[in-house]
């Protein structure tokens, strides 16, 4: 009797697994009730440079140390021959070059050598622009691309001679053009006649960079960026804002003007991490503010800089003496004023001469600047008071976010909220680099928080697995579950952005990373779709979408679903975000209510990211292993019964068609 009642509670219990199993998902969308507005920055960008992103990355300058002024001045070059470092060049804040001088022997040769960044990646039958700032006269040099480890019968991939002849100096330029594709180049340059030629900025960049600039950007990353369709686009970081000390701050002045005068500076990820040193890393300012400007308009963008508040990094620095002083401040508050200057001014100011001088009259119409980066302790609120009185006094429309620190709760973080509300800025920068847990408790985060204060700019984010610090499928699922509390809260959450931005392969500090990349290559990652897939279905305005009265945020009960709904007014769309966090099937059964009985849904899409292997990833040789696929589907009497795939972000669209 006891074997035949357990029998029957098993069958009982599978039975009621196999119903629980076919459970439908009955979900509700108000689709009469428009919500808060959502605001087009909303999905974006937050670039900065670390793992080799702007030098060697998304600036497109192939010769590393192309000035000589790295502390070790020969880094990333070797010399042959009789080769001379000098001080007293032509840009006085960038004044070393070198004196390539008789080698002494007929058949002895004078030269330099650089290995670029990881070596120099060159496309075959494809155009390099070579320039140099040289002088002597009736000299020659012989410029090389190069091929050093090759078993042939030479190493040399193309060459061409240069002649200089000029007692001043003055730049050059030639087009270099090889024949084949390779990944780790050198550029070679040899003298070539009697007697010395100087030389200054040595420059390869290829020609055909986003919109063909010369000093310009790597036209496969920028176009990564500018495919999610970015609202906002926050620059130049992070923790090299603030330096290793006041000195190695970013300096956004140091950062414009010609580009063969913008001095070197110590870029603090070089040895922040011993176990990923890299000792050669630094920024030569090339790609500059003015460069990303030019890249945020670009895309569609709004800009957004960040300056230094006085506070070098608090990781870092733990002493009164690395900051700056209150007393002292008023540099730091006036190098803010003069961006905004630089920005909006006319051109007839100093700073706005400076920007129509560069090549852009026009103002670029900044509205957003953000004051310190990771900060905490009373020390930033202190002094972020004093920036906030001088930029609404001065710039009352433009609209300052301060910061919550560098944690999404603790005791940091319950200071600074009040302090920021005390300041009155516009918007508070909220970083979480967070667990698989965090990401799914987190569905309701900004729920409850206060919608009269300042509003939510989610500045860094990204799902770390623990143990599993790479962009592997199953964190781009959970940020997209996140996201979808995020846009349900668009009358709070203004503003979001994936961190980091872009990584080399080779020369990576900190992962996971949104694009990686290789020197001839790049691969956008399952939390790249995620943005994307955000980016290019924003929509307008937020509507109410709920399963028994309740936010679907993935609550007890709710089978690990997450969702959000919003209107495109603009094209008369409504598009619904459901992310599937189980490994299982999901019946979905959502009704929109509401509607005008002449309102018909039409010609429905869904569109799916989904892997079964959560630890799968894009990567450089298999970067369409994970993408979204896009399908036709049926609604009928503005109900839709589906099915979402267990490990699924999907979003279904409609659009709105009178009968």
């Amino acid at each position: 009797m006891k074997k035949h009642f357990t029998l029957l509670s098993a069958l009982a219990l599978t039975t009621c697994m196999g119903m629980s199993a076919q459970q439908v998902n009955n979900m509700v969308v108000q689709a009469n009730k428009i919500g808060a507005e959502i605001q087009p920055t909303m999905y974006g960008h937050f670039f900065e440079d670390i793992n080799y992103g702007a030098d060697g990355g998304l600036y497109a300058e192939l010769i590393k140390n192309r000035s000589f002024e790295f502390p070790q001045n020969f880094m990333g070059w070797d010399v042959f021959g009789n080769v001379t470092l000098l001080d007293d060049g032509p840009f006085d804040k960038n004044p070393h070059y070198v004196r390539l001088g008789d080698p002494g022997h007929a058949h002895k040769r004078t030269g330099i050598e650089n290995e670029g960044f990881f070596g120099i990646g060159i496309k075959a039958n494809e155009s390099y622009r070579f320039s140099v700032w040289a002088r002597g006269e009736n000299q020659k040099i012989i410029v090389e691309l190069i091929n050093n480890a090759s078993m042939g019968e030479s190493q040399v991939i193309t060459s061409q001679t240069l002649d200089i002849n000029s007692k001043d100096w003055k730049k050059y330029e030639i087009k270099l053009t090889p024949k084949e594709t390779f990944a780790k180049a050198h550029l070679r340059i040899f003298l070539a006649s009697a007697g010395t030629v100087d030389l200054e900025h040595v420059s390869l960049f290829p020609t055909d960079t986003w919109k063909g600039r010369e000093n310009g950007l790597r036209k496969d990353l920028v176009q990564a960026l500018a495919d999610t369709k970015p609202g906002i686009f926050r620059f130049p970081g992070g923790c090299i804002v603030e330096g290793t000390d006041l000195a190695t701050r970013y300096n956004w002045k140091n950062s414009v003007g010609p580009v063969e005068n913008r001095p070197l500076n110590e870029n603090r990820w070089h040895y922040t991490f011993t176990h990923r040193f890299f000792p050669d890393y630094f920024q030569t300012y090339g790609m500059g503010f003015y460069e990303l400007f030019l890249l945020a308009e670009d895309m569609g963008a709004e800009p957004l800089p960040v300056l230094s508040c006085g506070l070098s990094c608090q990781f870092q620095n733990n002493t009164e003496d690395a900051h700056v002083k209150v007393c002292d401040l008023q540099p730091y508050i006036q190098d803010a004023l003069d961006l905004i200057e630089f920005a909006n001014g006319a051109t007839d100011t100093k700073w706005g001469g400076l920007r129509a001088e560069m090549g852009h009259p026009e103002p670029f119409n900044l509205k957003f600047i953000g004051i310190g980066n990771e900060q905490w302790g009373p020390e930033y609120p202190e002094r972020l008071k004093l920036f906030v009185e001088a930029i609404r006094k001065a710039y009352p429309e433009m609209k300052i976010i301060g910061s919550s620190g560098p944690n999404s709760e603790g005791k940091d973080f319950e200071y600074l909220w009040p302090e920021m509300k005390k300041l009155k800025v516009d918007l508070v920068d909220e970083h979480f680099y967070r667990p698989e847990d965090w990401f799914l408790n987190s569905g309701s985060r900004y729920d409850n928080y206060d919608r009269k204060g300042p509003k939510v700019f989610a500045g860094e984010y990204a799902c770390h697995g623990k143990g599993k610090k790479w962009n592997h499928f199953h964190a781009s699922l959970l940020e997209a579950a996140f996201l979808t509390g995020v846009e349900r809260n668009a009358d709070v959450v203004h503003m979001a952005t994936y961190a980091p931005l872009l990584a080399h392969v080779e020369g990576w500090q900190w992962r996971p990373d949104l694009i990686w990349f290789d020197n001839l290559r790049s691969v956008r990652t399952c939390s790249w779709y995620v943005q994307s897939l955000y980016g290019h279905n924003k929509g307008t305005n937020v509507i109410p979408l709920t399963m028994d009265k309740k936010a679907v945020s993935g609550q007890e009960g709710q089978n690990g679903l997450f969702a959000s709904a919003v209107i495109d007014k603009e094209n008369n769309t409504y598009i619904l975000k459901v992310v599937n966090t189980s490994d299982k099937n999901q019946k979905l059964n959502i009704e929109f209510k509401g509607l005008k009985k002449s309102v018909a849904l039409v010609n429905g899409k869904c569109i799916t990211l989904h892997s079964d292997n959560y630890d799968a990833e894009n990567t450089l040789d298999e970067p369409n292993k994970i993408v979204p696929v896009e399908k036709d589907i049926n609604i009928e009497k503005n109900i839709l019964n589906t099915e979402i795939g267990g490990m699924t972000f999907a979003i279904y669209k409609f659009e709105i068609s009178k009968k």
